[in-house]
């Protein structure tokens, strides 16, 4: 089998405009699968990355790992997937596939060697640096694939292989449901998804934002109540509320307030990825036996659970389709929060 040619955008360099570019793509091995990518959603990652603000130093970059496409081509081993099938690839395209975590199925958090491989911006097993989403295709193992359900459109579903896991993965493990509370801090393309999971999931779901600019669309989302925390008053209302609080947005907060909210043994869940540390008062943690935790994607069988669920409850991700030639725009758009929630690429535009 031969390499496999892909239209791309790409970064050039830190902090440069993507551009259209050329890439190629490893011949199909064994058990590998061409998918031909339908669409690519934007996530806040992409923008750090191109952006040399997370210490990448190898250019020029494919950002994307929020892929929704369809097989066009199956490696001689294949059993997973056939052409034709929609399927979706997320953060990662490969892990040691031996530690512990790979055997239970938590690839994100790989421990061998040499770790978890990104969608992006990495150098997977076969020695070639990783391109991502924005592109027209792509080559992965088959078992670092999802099958999309038919009953969630392709571009709407792009954004679940991120964003929606991300929420998924702690709403799952701290058991969101009915007779739990679950607030979400922020309501962006991160945000908006929680409220929709945990709304199905049956918990009472609060939003806490900074104004109540977004209040009616996040009710309309599921959310059973919404606040606004530029108001002390949201405060001293919810304190000792919740059981869980996610925290979806990557700016400084001062989260020992927000730590006040929880209940007894409740944990707040840190998603969001800020330019500084975080600071945590002591004592905020003592009282009530409180408890600060992270949370990082899902691996490849709870990341198929989460796309399996929302197909049975209708759950996609709110999107506005852009073409190939915005991504720089929506770039900007995305760091002015002039987004409802998630861009997608259509890459058919590339």
């Amino acid at each position: 089998m031969t390499h496999t040619t892909a239209h791309a955008y790409a970064a050039p360099a830190p902090k440069a405009p993507l551009e259209r570019t050329t890439i190629t793509r490893r011949a199909l091995g064994e058990h590998d699968i061409l998918i031909d990518i339908k669409y690519a959603g934007i996530c806040h990652s992409d923008i750090h990355t191109v952006r040399g603000e997370w210490g990448h130093e190898t250019f020029p970059i494919v950002p994307g790992h929020e892929i929704a496409g369809i097989v066009a081509e199956v490696g001689p081993g294949v059993t997973r997937y056939a052409v034709g099938d929609r399927v979706g690839v997320g953060c990662f395209v490969d892990s040691c596939r031996e530690c512990d975590n790979c055997r239970a199925g938590l690839q994100q958090y790989c421990t061998g060697e040499p770790g978890m491989t990104g969608t992006y911006a990495d150098t997977d097993r076969h020695g070639d640096f990783t391109h991502g989403g924005y592109s027209t295709n792509i080559v992965v193992d088959e078992n670092y694939a999802l099958r999309i359900p038919e009953s969630i459109p392709l571009d709407a579903a792009a954004p679940l292989l991120c964003a929606g896991i991300t929420l998924y993965s702690p709403l799952a493990h701290w058991q969101a449901g009915p007779g739990k509370k679950v607030a979400v801090i922020g309501l962006g393309g991160l945000g908006h998804m929680g409220v929709k999971i945990a709304h199905a999931m049956g918990a009472e779901v609060t939003v806490l934002s900074q104004s109540l600019r977004k209040k009616d669309d996040g009710l309309r989302l599921g959310a059973d109540h919404y606040h606004a925390t530029s108001d002390p008053a949201t405060f001293e209302a919810l304190a000792g509320t919740f059981d869980v609080i996610l925290n979806t947005v990557s700016a400084d907060l001062d989260l020992n307030a927000y730590f006040g909210l929880l209940k007894t043994d409740g944990t707040l869940v840190q998603l969001g990825a800020p330019e500084n540390a975080l600071t945590v008062a002591p004592a905020a943690l003592f009282r009530q036996r409180r408890s600060m935790a992270g949370s990082m994607i899902g691996g490849i069988p709870e990341t198929q659970e989460m796309l399996d669920f929302c197909g049975e409850h209708g759950i996609a991700s709110e999107i506005e389709v852009i073409r190939a030639d915005q991504i720089n725009e929506a770039y900007e758009r995305v760091l002015a929060s002039d987004v409802r929630y998630r861009f997608v690429i259509d890459t058919a535009t590339i």
